[in-house]
């Protein structure tokens, strides 16, 4: 991480550097992010962790890659994001349409800097599928991000009704505001 304190006024040769830090914004710089969401099936919480942070990595210029994938292989490749999913994501101008259900593989650990599980099943399966590939350093629940060890659950909406998935989305929205100020926002100071 490299780190440069830029005035928000010019300075002249006999003026001493930064004389008032809160007149100075911190830029950090950070090396792209590759992060991956991961549920059971990649079509309810993934997608929109994906899309929520997605969003809040562009609208900031940070060049992250954010993906989401599923631990149940049997169900959903291939499918589109749930009808509440993508229906709650634009109410919140988040598209997650064009995105597509996919299988957690074991290489995920090779191509992706950060991993969170939405639940402590997924982190289970994700555990089984990775075998020796499976790395603890690499890996969280998304709900840590904001209750640190905590190991709280972003709930299935699945078998829910709307307003299931709307609590769902709140709750990724806050965890994605956390990821960003851990690994990359504009800090003030």
């Amino acid at each position: 991480m490299r780190c440069a304190f830029a005035p928000l006024r010019e300075i002249k040769p006999d003026t001493p550097l930064f004389p008032n830090l809160a007149s100075c914004i911190i830029y950090s710089t950070f090396a792209p992010m590759k992060i991956l969401m991961v549920c059971l099936g990649n079509i309810c919480r993934s997608p929109l962790a994906e899309g929520i942070l997605n969003s809040k990595a562009k609208k900031l210029g940070l060049p992250w890659q954010v993906d989401s994938a599923g631990t149940n292989n049997n169900y959903h490749i291939g499918e589109a994001p749930h009808a509440l999913s993508q229906k709650v994501a634009t109410l919140h101008s988040v598209d997650i349409s064009e995105q597509c259900a996919r299988a957690f593989v074991a290489e995920d650990f090779d191509r992706f800097d950060k991993i969170y599980a939405m639940s402590g099943d997924i982190l289970v399966d994700m555990k089984k599928i990775a075998k020796k590939k499976f790395n603890p350093e690499k890996t969280d629940l998304l709900m840590n991000e904001i209750y640190p060890g905590q190991n709280l659950d972003v709930p299935d909406p699945w078998y829910g009704e709307e307003p299931d998935y709307h609590d769902v989305y709140e709750m990724i929205d806050k965890a994605c505001d956390k990821i960003i100020e851990k690994y990359g926002y504009l800090k003030t100071a």
